[in-house]
């Protein structure tokens, strides 16, 4: 079940992202939120705090030709009990459906107080 757990919640994200449903995507973390791209970590401590984030990065999405994010591929590379690694191949997409930009990133989603989200992100996203 803890796999499964984590590979929903991964799932989930990705849907809620490409609906731009922020507070959805904010219900799919657990807090705080850990992020390291570009080479700086950033730490989002609450819910409400990831919500506003999300909403400012709308537009730059839309700026970027951004339509939708595929998963192409998703392995758990690490399981524990309340915690499991996942590596992922995220396709950026626009609308015609064809790929911009191929990234890799490794998940960490944890289960606190029954509720299982991402918590940590890296990401090789250009």
């Amino acid at each position: 079940m803890t796999k499964q757990s984590a590979i929903e919640v991964a799932h989930r994200f990705i849907e809620t992202f490409n609906a731009q449903d922020h507070e959805g995507l904010a219900d799919t973390l657990n807090y705080p939120h850990t992020r390291l791209a570009l080479g700086r970590f950033a730490t989002i401590e609450t819910c409400d705090d990831f919500i506003a984030i999300s909403k400012r990065g709308q537009s730059r999405l839309a700026d970027e030709g951004w339509h939708h994010t595929e998963v192409a591929s998703l392995e758990v590379v690490h399981e524990g009990e309340n915690k499991v690694h996942l590596a992922i191949t995220n396709l950026r997409c626009r609308e015609d459906g064809t790929t911009y930009n191929t990234f890799d990133t490794l998940w960490i989603a944890t289960l606190i107080d029954g509720h299982w989200g991402i918590q940590f992100r890296s990401s090789y996203l250009r």
